[in-house]
């Protein structure tokens, strides 16, 4: 599969791959596993950030949602060295929601990450998921995926 031609049309680009912020690396392959670590909300226009259920609508966690599965198939990309083919298909998301203790919609904001994997990357994108709610994410952002692929 050609990653940057699907995105392209699709109307979007692949981000450089984020440099890690604290002290992780941003992939680990283990045997035909590849895990990446969380991506925070992050934009054009810089870092993401709110908290769902107080300053920020679902439909816009959606949004930031969509940016973290920008960055994570940037990382993919990064470690199978561009060749997206030798991705076999993703396996789990784990979404987490910035959110207040009302708010009950965190599945409707990590869908943002979940359509996206699957307009990419089709019946390969179908994954297993968690979207859970957080007291607070890093930096203020909205919200933090990490996700794991199977390669082939």
């Amino acid at each position: 599969m050609d990653l940057s031609a699907k995105l392209s049309e699709l109307g979007l680009a692949l981000p450089a791959a984020p440099a890690p912020a604290a002290n992780y690396v941003p992939y680990v392959i283990s045997g035909n596993q590849l895990f990446i670590s969380g991506q925070i909300s992050n934009g054009p226009d810089g870092l993401i950030c709110g908290k769902l259920g107080a300053d920020m609508a679902t439909e816009d966690g959606a949004k930031a949602a969509q940016t973290c599965a920008l960055a994570l198939l940037a990382q993919a990309n990064a470690a199978v060295e561009g060749d997206f083919s030798k991705v076999k298909r993703l396996v789990k998301l784990v979404g987490f929601v910035n959110s207040t203790a009302e708010f009950t919609e965190q599945p409707k904001v990590v869908n943002g990450a979940s359509d996206l994997m699957v307009e990419v990357m089709g019946d390969m994108g179908r994954h297993a998921r968690s979207a859970v709610s957080a007291a607070s994410l890093p930096l203020g952002v909205a919200v933090e995926i990490e996700a794991i692929f199977e390669l082939a």
